[in-house]
This record gives structure tokens, C-alpha cells and sequence, in this order.
């Protein structure tokens, strides 16, 4: 691994250790319940950015899950719980698997951390079977109480290691080059009541959002 690769494994050791992140899930339960639905049994998945598998562990049973990420502390928790392969890796860079070597690939809050995407996008599809699923989420920050926040001279995120700020019309822009975009459904919204508005429209209310990719021959 390079010197830019091993300043981003030092960067995200340190973020994800920060205020206990480790054994934590943004989204958790709606997230599991949603892609082991989609991902079914018997596939192969490679889940990227998998950290220590809080999220993973969720869709092991029944299929066979490799999980990579750049922060190797992480990893070696992600082992030792669930019995995870893992593979140390920077996602900015060549993935260490063969071409079409997967049923599945999962990004989940991970794209909005990266520097390159479109070098992560295009080896997802190298690594990915023909008809192969690519799901995952995204924050997204255009949404409309951020928006107000930006007309009040306001930051839209606090997190630092946020390199990618996608409305919902940009990220179907990005994913639509490499994948068709089968679903996209808001993980959370703006609400009044119990009324979730995302359902009204995506680019202006919602806060997150899961996709559910396939690609092509």
C-alpha cells in the first residue's frame, strides 16, 4: 500500500474509534432487514467498506461473504466475532479479486468517504458476475432542512472524512454510468407527522437513501 493508502488506513483507524463508531450501524435495522432481502441465499458477496461487520454479520448465513476495508483493526474484529475472510484494501485502488468473482457487491455509507469514486465504481463492475447485484446506501446532503442551513451561512455535514456530497439527481447520475438503477428507495426523510416526504420527491426530502443496482453484459 502506498503512502496516500496508508494515511487514509491511519484516518479512518482514527474516525472509526472515535466516540465508540465500532459496533455501531447508522441505520442498522432497516438497512439488515432490507439488503438480506435483496441479497437472497447462496451468493457470493463482497461487501466493501464492511468495517467491523455490525452491518455484514446480518447477511452471512446462507451465503459467502468477503469483506474488505482499508481499516485493518477493524477487520481483524470483523474475524474474530463473525469469522469473516476480510481483505485489507484501499477502495481507491485495484481490488485484490479476480474479474466477475462475485454474485454481489454491497457499498454501504462508504461512497461519500471516497476520493476517487469513479475508480471504485468501474471495479465494482470489473469484479461483479453479468446480471450481478450492486446495493448499498448514500447520505445525501440536498435535502432541504440543508439546504436552509446553507442559506444561513451553515456547514451541511459534520463529518469530516465526507469527501462526496451527493444529491439524490447526482447520485443516480454517478451510479447510472456503470450499473442500472433498478431501485432507490429513502432510508430516512424529512417527516411531518409520521408522513415520510421523500415519497413526494427524493432530490428535495430525503436524508439517505438505498439503491439497488444490477449490471449489465
Amino acid at each position: 500500500m502506498n503512502q496516500a493508502g496508508k494515511a487514509l488506513t491511519r484516518m479512518y483507524t482514527e474516525h472509526h474509534s472515535n466516540g465508540d463508531r465500532l459496533g455501531q450501524s447508522r441505520l442498522e435495522e432497516k438497512r439488515a432487514v432490507l439488503f438480506t432481502s435483496w441479497i437472497g441465499a447462496g451468493k457470493r458477496v463482497l461487501d466493501l467498506g464492511c468495517r467491523d461487520a455490525t452491518l455484514t454479520r446480518h447477511y452471512l448465513k446462507d451465503n459467502q461473504v468477503v469483506g474488505c476495508d482499508i481499516d485493518a483493526s477493524a477487520l481483524k474484529k470483523a474475524s474474530e466475532r463473525y469469522g469473516l475472510e476480510t481483505h485489507h484494501a484501499d477502495l481507491n485502488a485495484e481490488l485484490p479479486f479476480s474479474d466477475q468473482d462475485f454474485d454481489v457487491v454491497v457499498l454501504a455509507e462508504t461512497l461519500e468517504h471516497l476520493p476517487y469514486p469513479t475508480i471504485t465504481l468501474s471495479e465494482i463492475k470489473r469484479v461483479l458476475r453479468p446480471e450481478g447485484l450492486f446495493i448499498g446506501n448514500v447520505p445525501l446532503e440536498y435535502h432541504l432542512t440543508n439546504r436552509f442551513r446553507v442559506l444561513r451561512g451553515r456547514p451541511f455535514t459534520f463529518d469530516p472524512t465526507h469527501l462526496q456530497h451527493f444529491s439524490y439527481k447526482s447520485l443516480s447520475a454517478l451510479l447510472g454510468q456503470y450499473f442500472v438503477i433498478e431501485k432507490s428507495l429513502p432510508l430516512h426523510s424529512e417527516r411531518i407527522g409520521r408522513l415520510q416526504l421523500a415519497h413526494f420527491s427524493l432530490n428535495l426530502f430525503a436524508k439517505n437513501v438505498a439503491f439497488y443496482c444490477r449490471r449489465t453484459k
